[in-house]
């Protein structure tokens, strides 16, 4: 049972860096969070020896085949209940049980259920920007309607968060907010020629100088797509209008974003570049807990650098701004047909410069509608894989 001080904690996509970097700040609080239930995709050996070691109520395994895998390799007396595929992944982002949801399922796959935490009422810590991106609509209205408390776990958005002003009920509110800023990293390519960026390989676009993340997200930075979706991401959280957000690149990752104000004031959050800080924030928030981060040192670090991105080799930055411009599902569509395009680059299929090329012919094929339900933007997201599929096809012949 969940002592009464504890929150219960249902970690989606607890395998990945997100899920286990939150499963680090829980386990240095054990008399305030409890790790409830976990999910993953496939990673049997890694979700059996996490069970192990957090004792969960229930685990989840989206393939039914590893579900059985592991239910088999868990001893009995462990107490962990394992349920299979998007019914059990609803049902731990659901149950009545559980306080908070990290929703860290990795691309499309994770909207459903971070839409159901949100509609059940749930201090939703959302890591799984695609969320927002499909159905920033529907997700906002449940997050209106449930009375959710929705808390951004990117580093960026987590960082705007911490800036902004606050409002009468303790809430971050855009009083005097003129703009703001999210950094960007600019990737393992940003000083590389377009030449060389259209020639690198799945193995130089994963190796990111500042973060240790998945290889999708590390292609999205590498392309400069991850602060596209980024984009698209903080229209919806803090309601503005794409011209009022403006892209920083920063290669040093110390400043996580900022937030300017109408009177000239420019209000950042810097910290070392380690995901345990916005995760600690997003666990305890309004308060702030020991996320086992170092301090910034900022004499050791020395000097700190900003400029300007260039969409002239990074054109799927200027695709997502301009798929946040036309709204609708144009957002979805642009981010099915990265997450097809970026999977061939990473099999192989096809090259670097393919991605933003697949991305845009898609956005021209496929016809912008309201996403006015769930089911209009599962329709979007498939016709949208259906045809960058095509396109790859015509790429491989």
């Amino acid at each position: 049972m969940t002592h009464p001080a504890q929150q219960a904690v249902s970690v989606l996509g607890s395998t990945g860096s997100i899920g286990v970097s939150t499963l680090d700040v829980i386990a240095r609080h054990p008399d305030r969070y409890r790790a409830w239930a976990l999910a993953a995709h496939t990673s049997v050996a890694a979700l059996r020896d996490q069970c192990l070691a957090h004792r969960p109520e229930y685990a989840v395994m989206m393939c039914p085949d590893s579900a059985e895998q592991l239910r088999a390799s868990l001893p009995a007396e462990l107490g962990t209940t394992v349920l299979a595929g998007e019914e059990g992944l609803l049902r731990i982002a659901t149950d009545a049980a559980v306080d908070a949801v990290m929703a860290a399922v990795v691309g499309a796959a994770g909207l459903p259920s971070a839409l159901a935490a949100a509609r059940a009422g749930k201090r939703v810590l959302l890591a799984n920007k695609e969320s927002l991106v499909m159905a920033g609509h529907l997700f906002m209205e449940a997050v209106r309607e449930s009375g959710a408390l929705l808390l951004p776990i990117d580093s960026e958005h987590n960082a705007i968060f911490q800036c902004l002003p606050v409002d009468r009920g303790g809430r971050p509110g855009r009083a005097g907010v003129s703009k703001v800023l999210l950094t960007a990293s600019g990737g393992p390519f940003r000083t590389w020629s377009a030449a060389q960026i259209a020639a690198a390989t799945p193995a130089q676009a994963c190796a990111h100088p500042n973060w240790d993340m998945g290889r999708k997200i590390s292609v999205d930075s590498a392309t400069l797509m991850n602060k596209g979706l980024e984009l698209i991401e903080a229209c919806w959280l803090f309601d503005l209008p794409a011209e009022q957000v403006e892209v920083v690149v920063h290669p040093q990752s110390i400043v996580h974003s900022m937030v300017q104000y109408d009177d000239g004031s420019v209000l950042a959050q810097l910290g070392n570049p380690d995901m345990r800080t916005p995760i600690a924030y997003g666990l305890a928030w309004p308060e702030r807990i020991d996320a086992g981060v170092a301090p910034l040192d900022l004499i050791a670090q020395g000097r700190l650098d900003f400029e300007a991105p260039d969409t002239g080799r990074f054109p799927c930055l200027r695709l997502a701004r301009e798929s946040a411009s036309a709204g609708g599902t144009a957002m979805a569509v642009c981010n099915a047909a990265n997450e097809v395009a970026v999977a061939a680059f990473l099999a192989g299929k096809v090259g670097f410069d393919a991605i933003p090329a697949i991305i845009e012919q898609t956005l021209a094929d496929i016809p912008v509608v309201e996403p006015d339900s769930l089911a209009v933007v599962e329709s979007a997201d498939a016709q949208a894989r259906a045809r960058a599929q095509a396109l790859v096809g015509q790429r491989n012949r």
